[in-house]
């Protein structure tokens, strides 16, 4: 008898086809208020669970006795509670590496967006205002030749690099857990402090993930540490971010715009001040958005179900 896997998220045909050849496949494009029961009857018996988004806690847990492996269609893990699948013995997974250009080239264009006031501009264009030659007032800040912080050098952040320093020019600061050789070696990356970075930095990226210790981390007293010209840009999770310090670090000119692509509440609602703000990018978490990611990390997902349902070590187990 084929296994029992639960897909919540819609993916490509190809994915579900494969799926398909070896689970017994019930398969939700999205989880909504109509159709969660439903959700919660099919996961009292299933083997797998694949998607992403969904808190997989121990309430959940409860009501799903025969799961066997979570596969987390995305990097960011958060949403799992791996101590609780651990202790129940469930693989959990995820899909590193496949996403790693993709959401490098989201930031660089956060950077040069916000550096340059391209959506603004391009706001200000299609509304008719732009009626004679642009004033200084309208002038954005160089990219190339700036110094880029970057506060967390995983992959991704290493990926970027490589941009700004290979594409721009731009010289490197790094804060990390632990030193990466090979991004100071090929991009001439250079250590330091969090402070440092801070103070000297013209573009501070947050790369980090959400963990009860990165909570909040950048906060009133970073925002006041950083250049009143810094631009600061967040595409790794919104609660590594205190967003009423960031707010009012914009309004006090303490730094001068923000490039956002995630945000502490998803979808973020539309009263959020950040959203009134001119000089502020908003994306819609759309890091890893291409048609050809979104596929790879599906495939890579369901490659990973698949290898723990068959007795198999997956290739990005998260958990023990």
């Amino acid at each position: 008898m084929k296994p029992k896997v639960i897909l919540y998220k819609k993916v490509d045909s190809e994915v579900l086809d494969y799926l398909n050849e070896i689970c017994n496949v019930v398969y939700f494009e999205k989880l909504n208020a109509e159709n969660y029961q439903k959700f919660l009857n099919e996961l009292k018996d299933a083997d797998g669970l694949i998607g992403s988004g969904l808190k997989v806690d121990k309430k959940l847990l409860d009501q799903a006795q025969s799961l066997k492996v979570v596969s987390n269609i995305s990097v960011g893990y958060d949403n799992l509670d791996l101590h609780e699948l651990s202790q129940r013995e469930i693989i959990a997974t995820n899909t590193p590496n496949v996403l790693n250009d993709t959401v490098a080239d989201t930031i660089m264009g956060l950077i040069l967006a916000s550096a340059r006031r391209i959506t603004e501009l391009d706001h200000w264009t299609k509304t008719g205002q732009w009626k004679e030659n642009l004033g200084e007032k309208w002038f954005g800040v160089d990219v190339h030749h700036k110094k880029l912080g970057i506060i967390g050098m995983g992959r991704i952040g290493e990926v970027l690099a490589k941009r700004a320093h290979l594409g721009f020019d731009m010289d490197i600061l790094y804060h990390n857990r632990s030193r990466k050789k090979k991004a100071e070696e090929r991009y001439h990356a250079k250590y330091c402090t969090l402070e440092d970075l801070l103070k000297e930095s013209d573009f501070v990226c947050v790369m980090t993930p959400h963990t009860p210790e990165t909570e909040k981390m950048i906060s009133e007293e970073e925002f006041r540490l950083m250049k009143n010209t810094a631009i600061f840009i967040n595409a790794s999770r919104g609660k590594v971010v205190d967003e009423t310090a960031l707010v009012e670090a914009l309004r006090a000119g303490e730094i001068l715009s923000a490039g956002l692509d995630v945000f502490a509440e998803e979808p973020v609602r539309a009263d959020h001040p950040l959203l009134t703000m001119s000089n502020v990018v908003t994306l819609p978490h759309i890091g890893s958005a291409t048609y050809e990611t979104r596929k790879k990390m599906a495939m890579f997902a369901a490659e990973n179900l698949i290898a723990a349902l068959l007795g198999k070590t997956p290739p990005a187990q998260i958990n023990s």
